[in-house]
């Protein structure tokens, strides 16, 4: 069991011994090893890039040692790379979750902590993508070609994971775009009814000042008349 919480032999026994048919559960069982490791952990992206640069490896490692014919070491490496895939959803929908909540209770995501954090989610396919180049460099030339097919689709296609987060960093930003323009426009709308108040009050005032300035005018010459 290496520092990530990845039982890498057992990976790579996996990756070694997997069939041409066995494609499902190769990225079944990537899925759960990262899962497993990012769980418990937090969920920064040196934590993250370590994990998958522990799985990308022993994936190339096992799909290296496969002896089987017939069976396509790109085909091996692309379920690797799916099942990490599916693992980082989970990581987007925990963040995604998480920041919502400080959205939900109008904290400002410009705050700088919430700030980097939504920067960090829309930097999780890049880092997906660093540990998978770091491992294509280190595994040699036998898996050079593969994973150049991998690396290639990746470019092309992308992956779930960016999609999501992308997509979950500009509904944030919408939502909070939104409060603050509601915030702004309560804030615009108490100003406005304070100041017809005021107005209001300000000719009640005058109104009733005037009145009784009248009163006062009309009181003074009947008390001199009396003292008459």
């Amino acid at each position: 069991m290496s520092k990530s919480g990845i039982d890498q032999q057992a990976l790579i026994d996996l990756f070694a011994n997997a069939s041409a048919q066995q494609t499902a559960q190769l990225r079944e069982g990537v899925y759960k090893a990262t899962l497993g490791a990012l769980q418990g952990r937090e969920l920064s992206l040196k934590n993250i890039r370590s994990v998958l640069g522990t799985v990308a490896q022993a994936a190339s490692a096992g799909a290296a040692q496969n002896p089987l014919a017939g069976v396509d070491a790109a085909q091996l490496l692309d379920n690797a790379v799916a099942g990490m895939d599916d693992a980082l959803l989970k990581a987007v929908e925990a963040n995604r979750v998480a920041l919502q909540q400080f959205v939900d209770k109008g904290v400002d995501l410009r705050e700088t902590q919430l700030k980097k954090a939504l920067a960090d989610l829309d930097k999780f396919e890049d880092t997906l993508l660093g540990a998978l180049k770091k491992s294509a460099s280190a595994a040699g030339d036998p898996m050079a070609g593969p994973w150049a097919q991998v690396l290639e689709k990746f470019n092309v296609g992308g992956t779930q994971t960016g999609q999501m987060a992308s997509g979950a960093a500009q509904q944030l930003e919408a939502q909070m775009a939104q409060m603050q323009a509601a915030m702004r426009e309560t804030r615009a709308a108490s100003l406005r009814a304070a100041q017809t108040l005021a107005e209001s009050y300000t000719a009640l005032v005058s109104g009733v000042l005037i009145g009784m300035s009248d009163a006062l005018r009309q009181a003074a010459p009947a008390k001199t008349a009396r003292k008459k």
